[in-house]
């Protein structure tokens, strides 16, 4: 039986919904084909039907990660909206859950190391950085790049440390740095 081709996207949309969360949570290399294409109720065979390679759905999905990290943190409008961007990015539940959190924090060192840097983490980087320059926290060259960067390392570090409390203090003291005038 054939699949309609709107058949085939909707499945590619699953494929990749999944291998966002996944590359975000585990990581490129622990996310291997078999078990993603059998989360989605597929056998390893099937992930050929939508994609030539594993690096073309590395870097697919990271397209579909960058885009829900953009809807999930819209173009704050004022420095309130910016205050919750930052809050919610130094939150404990991003901090925790980073299968739905932005994707620097947990691929762009992996990206680096496998000499594999993406346009979509490129992106994804420019558009946020934007997005603080906007409504500049403090006025300077090259700000939002700098606080992306803090919010980032943040991020990483509060997720790399085995201590409950000095996770929260990294968050903490980001947070208070990063103050919104």
């Amino acid at each position: 039986m054939r699949y309609t081709e709107q058949h085939k996207e909707e499945t590619r949309e699953r494929i990749l919904d999944e291998a966002a969360r996944r590359l975000r949570r585990d990581g490129i290399c622990s996310t291997t084909l078999a078990p993603l294409m059998q989360s989605v109720g597929l056998t390893h065979g099937a992930f050929y039907a939508h994609f030539p390679t594993k690096q073309a759905l590395v870097e697919a999905a990271l397209g579909t990660a960058v885009e829900q990290t953009l809807e999930r943190w819209p173009q704050p409008d004022d420095t309130a909206q910016l205050r919750a961007f930052i809050d919610d990015y130094l939150s404990p539940q991003h901090r925790d859950d980073p299968g739905l959190g932005c994707p620097l924090p947990s691929l762009a060192a992996e990206l680096g190391l496998r000499g594999t840097p993406s346009a979509s983490t490129d992106l994804l980087v420019a558009r946020l950085a934007r997005r603080l320059d906007a409504c500049a926290l403090e006025a300077g060259p090259q700000h939002g790049l700098v606080a992306l960067a803090t919010l980032v390392g943040a991020v990483t570090l509060a997720r790399g440390v085995m201590d409950p409390p000095t996770s929260e203090r990294i968050l903490a003291a980001v947070r208070a740095a990063l103050a919104v005038p």
